[in-house]
């Protein structure tokens, strides 16, 4: 059964225990950038070439042959190969955590790109709905021809309406001095050639 003073209890600080070994903060960034600089380093001619030339010098003094010295690593060479285990066993999470640093910034890269094709996508379909409504609109405009025809059609509306209330002179009566009418006036000027 919970006591009343209880969640009290749990909202005071405790007392922490103190570790006998001091806490290591590491600067993540700082290690990752030099795990990368790490990893590429090793993969380059120059930290192949170093080491070849290590190793052949290492042999080379530690063989019997050749002038009495101090030797430090006799012929099954042991002490090298420890070195290059211990090598080899740093240079392999160093190597992994380089290539989980670079496939984060790839996924991060991969994650923008996604989104920069789907704002791509969206811009491309609005601009196809809009060249389909300039395209519905532009076949709702009236063309020239049109707007000519309607045109004749009105004026000839307005000439019968003129000749029939009596304005203007029929074609057909006789007129004492001859003068275009207006209808053969426009007939002419539609029998023009057109100079586009």
């Amino acid at each position: 059964m919970a006591r009343a003073d209880e969640p009290q209890r749990l909202n005071t600080p405790g007392r922490r225990k103190r570790s006998l070994l001091p806490k290591i903060r590491l600067d993540r960034d700082a290690f990752g950038r030099f795990a990368e600089g790490f990893a590429r380093f090793m993969g380059t001619a120059r930290f192949l070439v170093w080491m070849t030339v290590i190793i052949i010098a290492w042999v080379l003094w530690n063989v019997p042959f050749g002038p009495p010295r101090p030797r430090f690593d006799e012929y099954p060479f042991i002490f090298l190969t420890l070195i290059l285990s211990l090598q080899a066993s740093y240079a392999a999470p160093l190597i992994l955590l380089a290539q989980n640093r670079q496939e984060a910034r790839d996924r991060v890269a991969t994650d923008r790109d996604r989104e920069q094709a789907a704002q791509s996508r969206a811009d491309m379909d609005f601009v196809a709905r809009e060249i389909a409504g300039l395209r519905m609109s532009v076949g709702e405009l009236a063309t020239r021809d049109y707007v000519r025809s309607e045109l004749r059609a009105e004026l000839r509306a307005i000439l019968a309406e003129l000749e029939s209330t009596g304005h203007i002179e029929s074609d057909d009566a006789p007129d004492p001095a001859p003068r275009p009418s207006l209808r053969t006036s426009v007939e002419r000027r539609r029998d023009r050639p057109r100079t586009p």
